[in-house]
């Protein structure tokens, strides 16, 4: 910042105040996390130059494994998987080549904990919630989220065709998720879940019967039953509750100077229809799941 001499400096809020009143010379405000898309932001958002944990790259976080539709072969860095590509999308966006992205693996609990973020942004299929907001912040929403459930062809839970008949099956779901908040909060089950530290423990529970059904996004259930348990079938989707739709976004620091940057660029995304094609690419249609009520 260039230094003026103090009786300038000092006629400058002078005069601020008077044509300001209340806000006098105060800082400017800023969006939870990050700097606004205009004025300020702007220069903040210059294309390549952001204000990034790493000068001249993006550093891009993602738990492991990185599961499918969202990645493929376990390799965030291929563009491949739908959240692979977002990532990619986002940065191109922002100014950011392939080659300026760096990966970085971040177990999914951890990406919205409490404390200081490695990272520019973390992409794992996070929910936006309030509760979240407290610790981080977030991107504007790039993925409108369904829940589902999945249980073994066969089993009691696999005929269920509403809510209330999925509260005497043993249910379970990945710790920290909205997937738990579902059966916590919408299916009140009769027993206790079973929780687990990830998605990949959660299907061998099912595989092993250790559980009748476990909850899930929508795409990463169709991906369980078509590629890795074929013996289980999706029973069904959850509606949006609420006033609010739940979407997945891109989790930043706190106190993330680019918040706003980023956000803007998932905005253009959606708006020019890079990530309804995205979509369309790598996640399958819902349309034939029934909706339990």
């Amino acid at each position: 910042m260039r230094l003026v001499n103090r009786p300038l400096r000092l006629a400058t809020c002078a005069a601020v105040v008077l044509l300001t009143a209340a806000v006098g010379c105060a800082p400017q405000d800023e969006s939870a996390g990050g700097p606004r898309a205009t004025g300020q932001g702007k220069q903040a958002c210059d294309r390549g130059k952001l204000a990034t944990v790493r000068a001249g790259k993006l550093t891009v976080g993602t738990d492991k494994p990185a599961y499918a539709p969202w990645f493929r072969d376990d390799d965030p860095a291929s563009g491949k998987g739908f959240e692979s590509a977002v990532a990619y999308a986002v940065a191109r966006q922002l100014g950011y080549g392939k080659g300026a992205v760096d990966w970085q693996t971040v177990p999914f609990t951890n990406a919205f904990a409490p404390g200081e973020k490695k990272f520019d942004f973390d992409i794992n299929q996070i929910s936006i919630s309030a509760q979240r907001k407290h610790a981080v912040a977030f991107s504007s929403g790039y993925y409108d989220v369904r829940q589902a459930v999945i249980a073994l062809k066969g089993s009691r839970a696999a005929h269920a065709r509403s809510i209330a008949d999925l509260r005497h099956v043993k249910l379970g779901a990945q710790v920290g998720s909205t997937s738990l908040d579902v059966v916590n909060d919408t299916i009140h089950p009769d027993g206790t879940p079973a929780v687990f530290q990830k998605n990949d423990y959660a299907k061998t529970a099912l595989k092993n019967g250790q559980v009748d059904a476990i909850v899930t996004d929508l795409p990463t259930a169709f991906y369980i039953t078509s590629a890795e348990v074929p013996d289980a079938k999706v029973v069904g989707q959850f509606a949006g509750t609420g006033s609010t739709k739940e979407q997945f976004g891109l989790v930043l620091d706190k106190e993330s100077r680019i918040t706003a940057c980023v956000s803007a660029a998932v905005d253009a995304l959606r708006k020019n229809g890079t990530l309804a094609a995205l979509e369309k690419k790598w996640l399958t249609d819902a349309v034939a799941v029934p909706v339990l009520k």
